[in-house]
């Protein structure tokens, strides 16, 4: 992991896999404002101090921030690429759903679109490519699935996720106190509706 700086307010910590980053971001979480990437996790402050705080830390395990909230999500499981991920991952489709509901989830980090957010550590047997040709448009609500990732179009926009089920939790609300349902480090349990 390397820090870098980052404007006059902020570092970079610049990691080798998700897996280090999301190690980096729970141990700092709370302890200064953090983003976490796909790579990196941004810390925003006065750098000298940032650097101190950074030297002093010890990555943790992914997942094991202990205020983490659970969030389940209903989905009916009836997405239109729910055959073609059967078969692209040799499962029948109802092993597609248990596989997807029987395994946590946590969330990564968010991007794409406001209130997307990138789950892994679902079951690996879903590891599946995005579609060959994108969608120009998604239904929000659609829960897909692409390479390791799980997630949930929170709007209607263009896409190439294999598309699984559709979910009616609104996954971004600007009228809520935390606009996002979905927040780096938390674990996302679907549930078949």
């Amino acid at each position: 992991m390397n820090v870098r700086p980052c404007g006059d307010r902020a570092v970079v910590l610049d990691c080798t896999s998700l897996e280090e980053a999301q190690g980096w971001f729970a141990a700092l979480h709370g302890q200064a404002e953090v983003v976490l990437g796909a790579r990196t996790v941004l810390l925003r402050g006065e750098p000298s101090a940032l650097r101190a705080l950074v030297e002093r830390t010890t990555p943790v395990a992914p997942g094991s921030r202990p205020d983490a909230t659970v969030v389940e999500i209903p989905v009916a499981y009836d997405g239109p690429d729910l055959d073609d991920v059967a078969r692209l991952t040799g499962l029948g489709t109802d092993e597609v759903v248990t596989a997807h509901t029987a395994t946590p989830w946590t969330v990564a980090f968010g991007g794409f679109a406001p209130g997307f957010a990138y789950l892994v550590g679902g079951d690996p047997r879903l590891a599946v490519p995005r579609r060959s040709s994108p969608r120009t448009s998604v239904p929000a609500g659609s829960v897909g699935l692409a390479g390791e990732f799980s997630g949930v179009y929170p709007r209607s926009s263009p896409g190439g996720w294999q598309l699984i089920g559709r979910t009616p939790v609104t996954m971004w609300d600007s009228g809520r106190p935390e606009p996002a349902l979905l927040t780096a480090g938390a674990t996302v349990r679907f549930v078949a509706a």
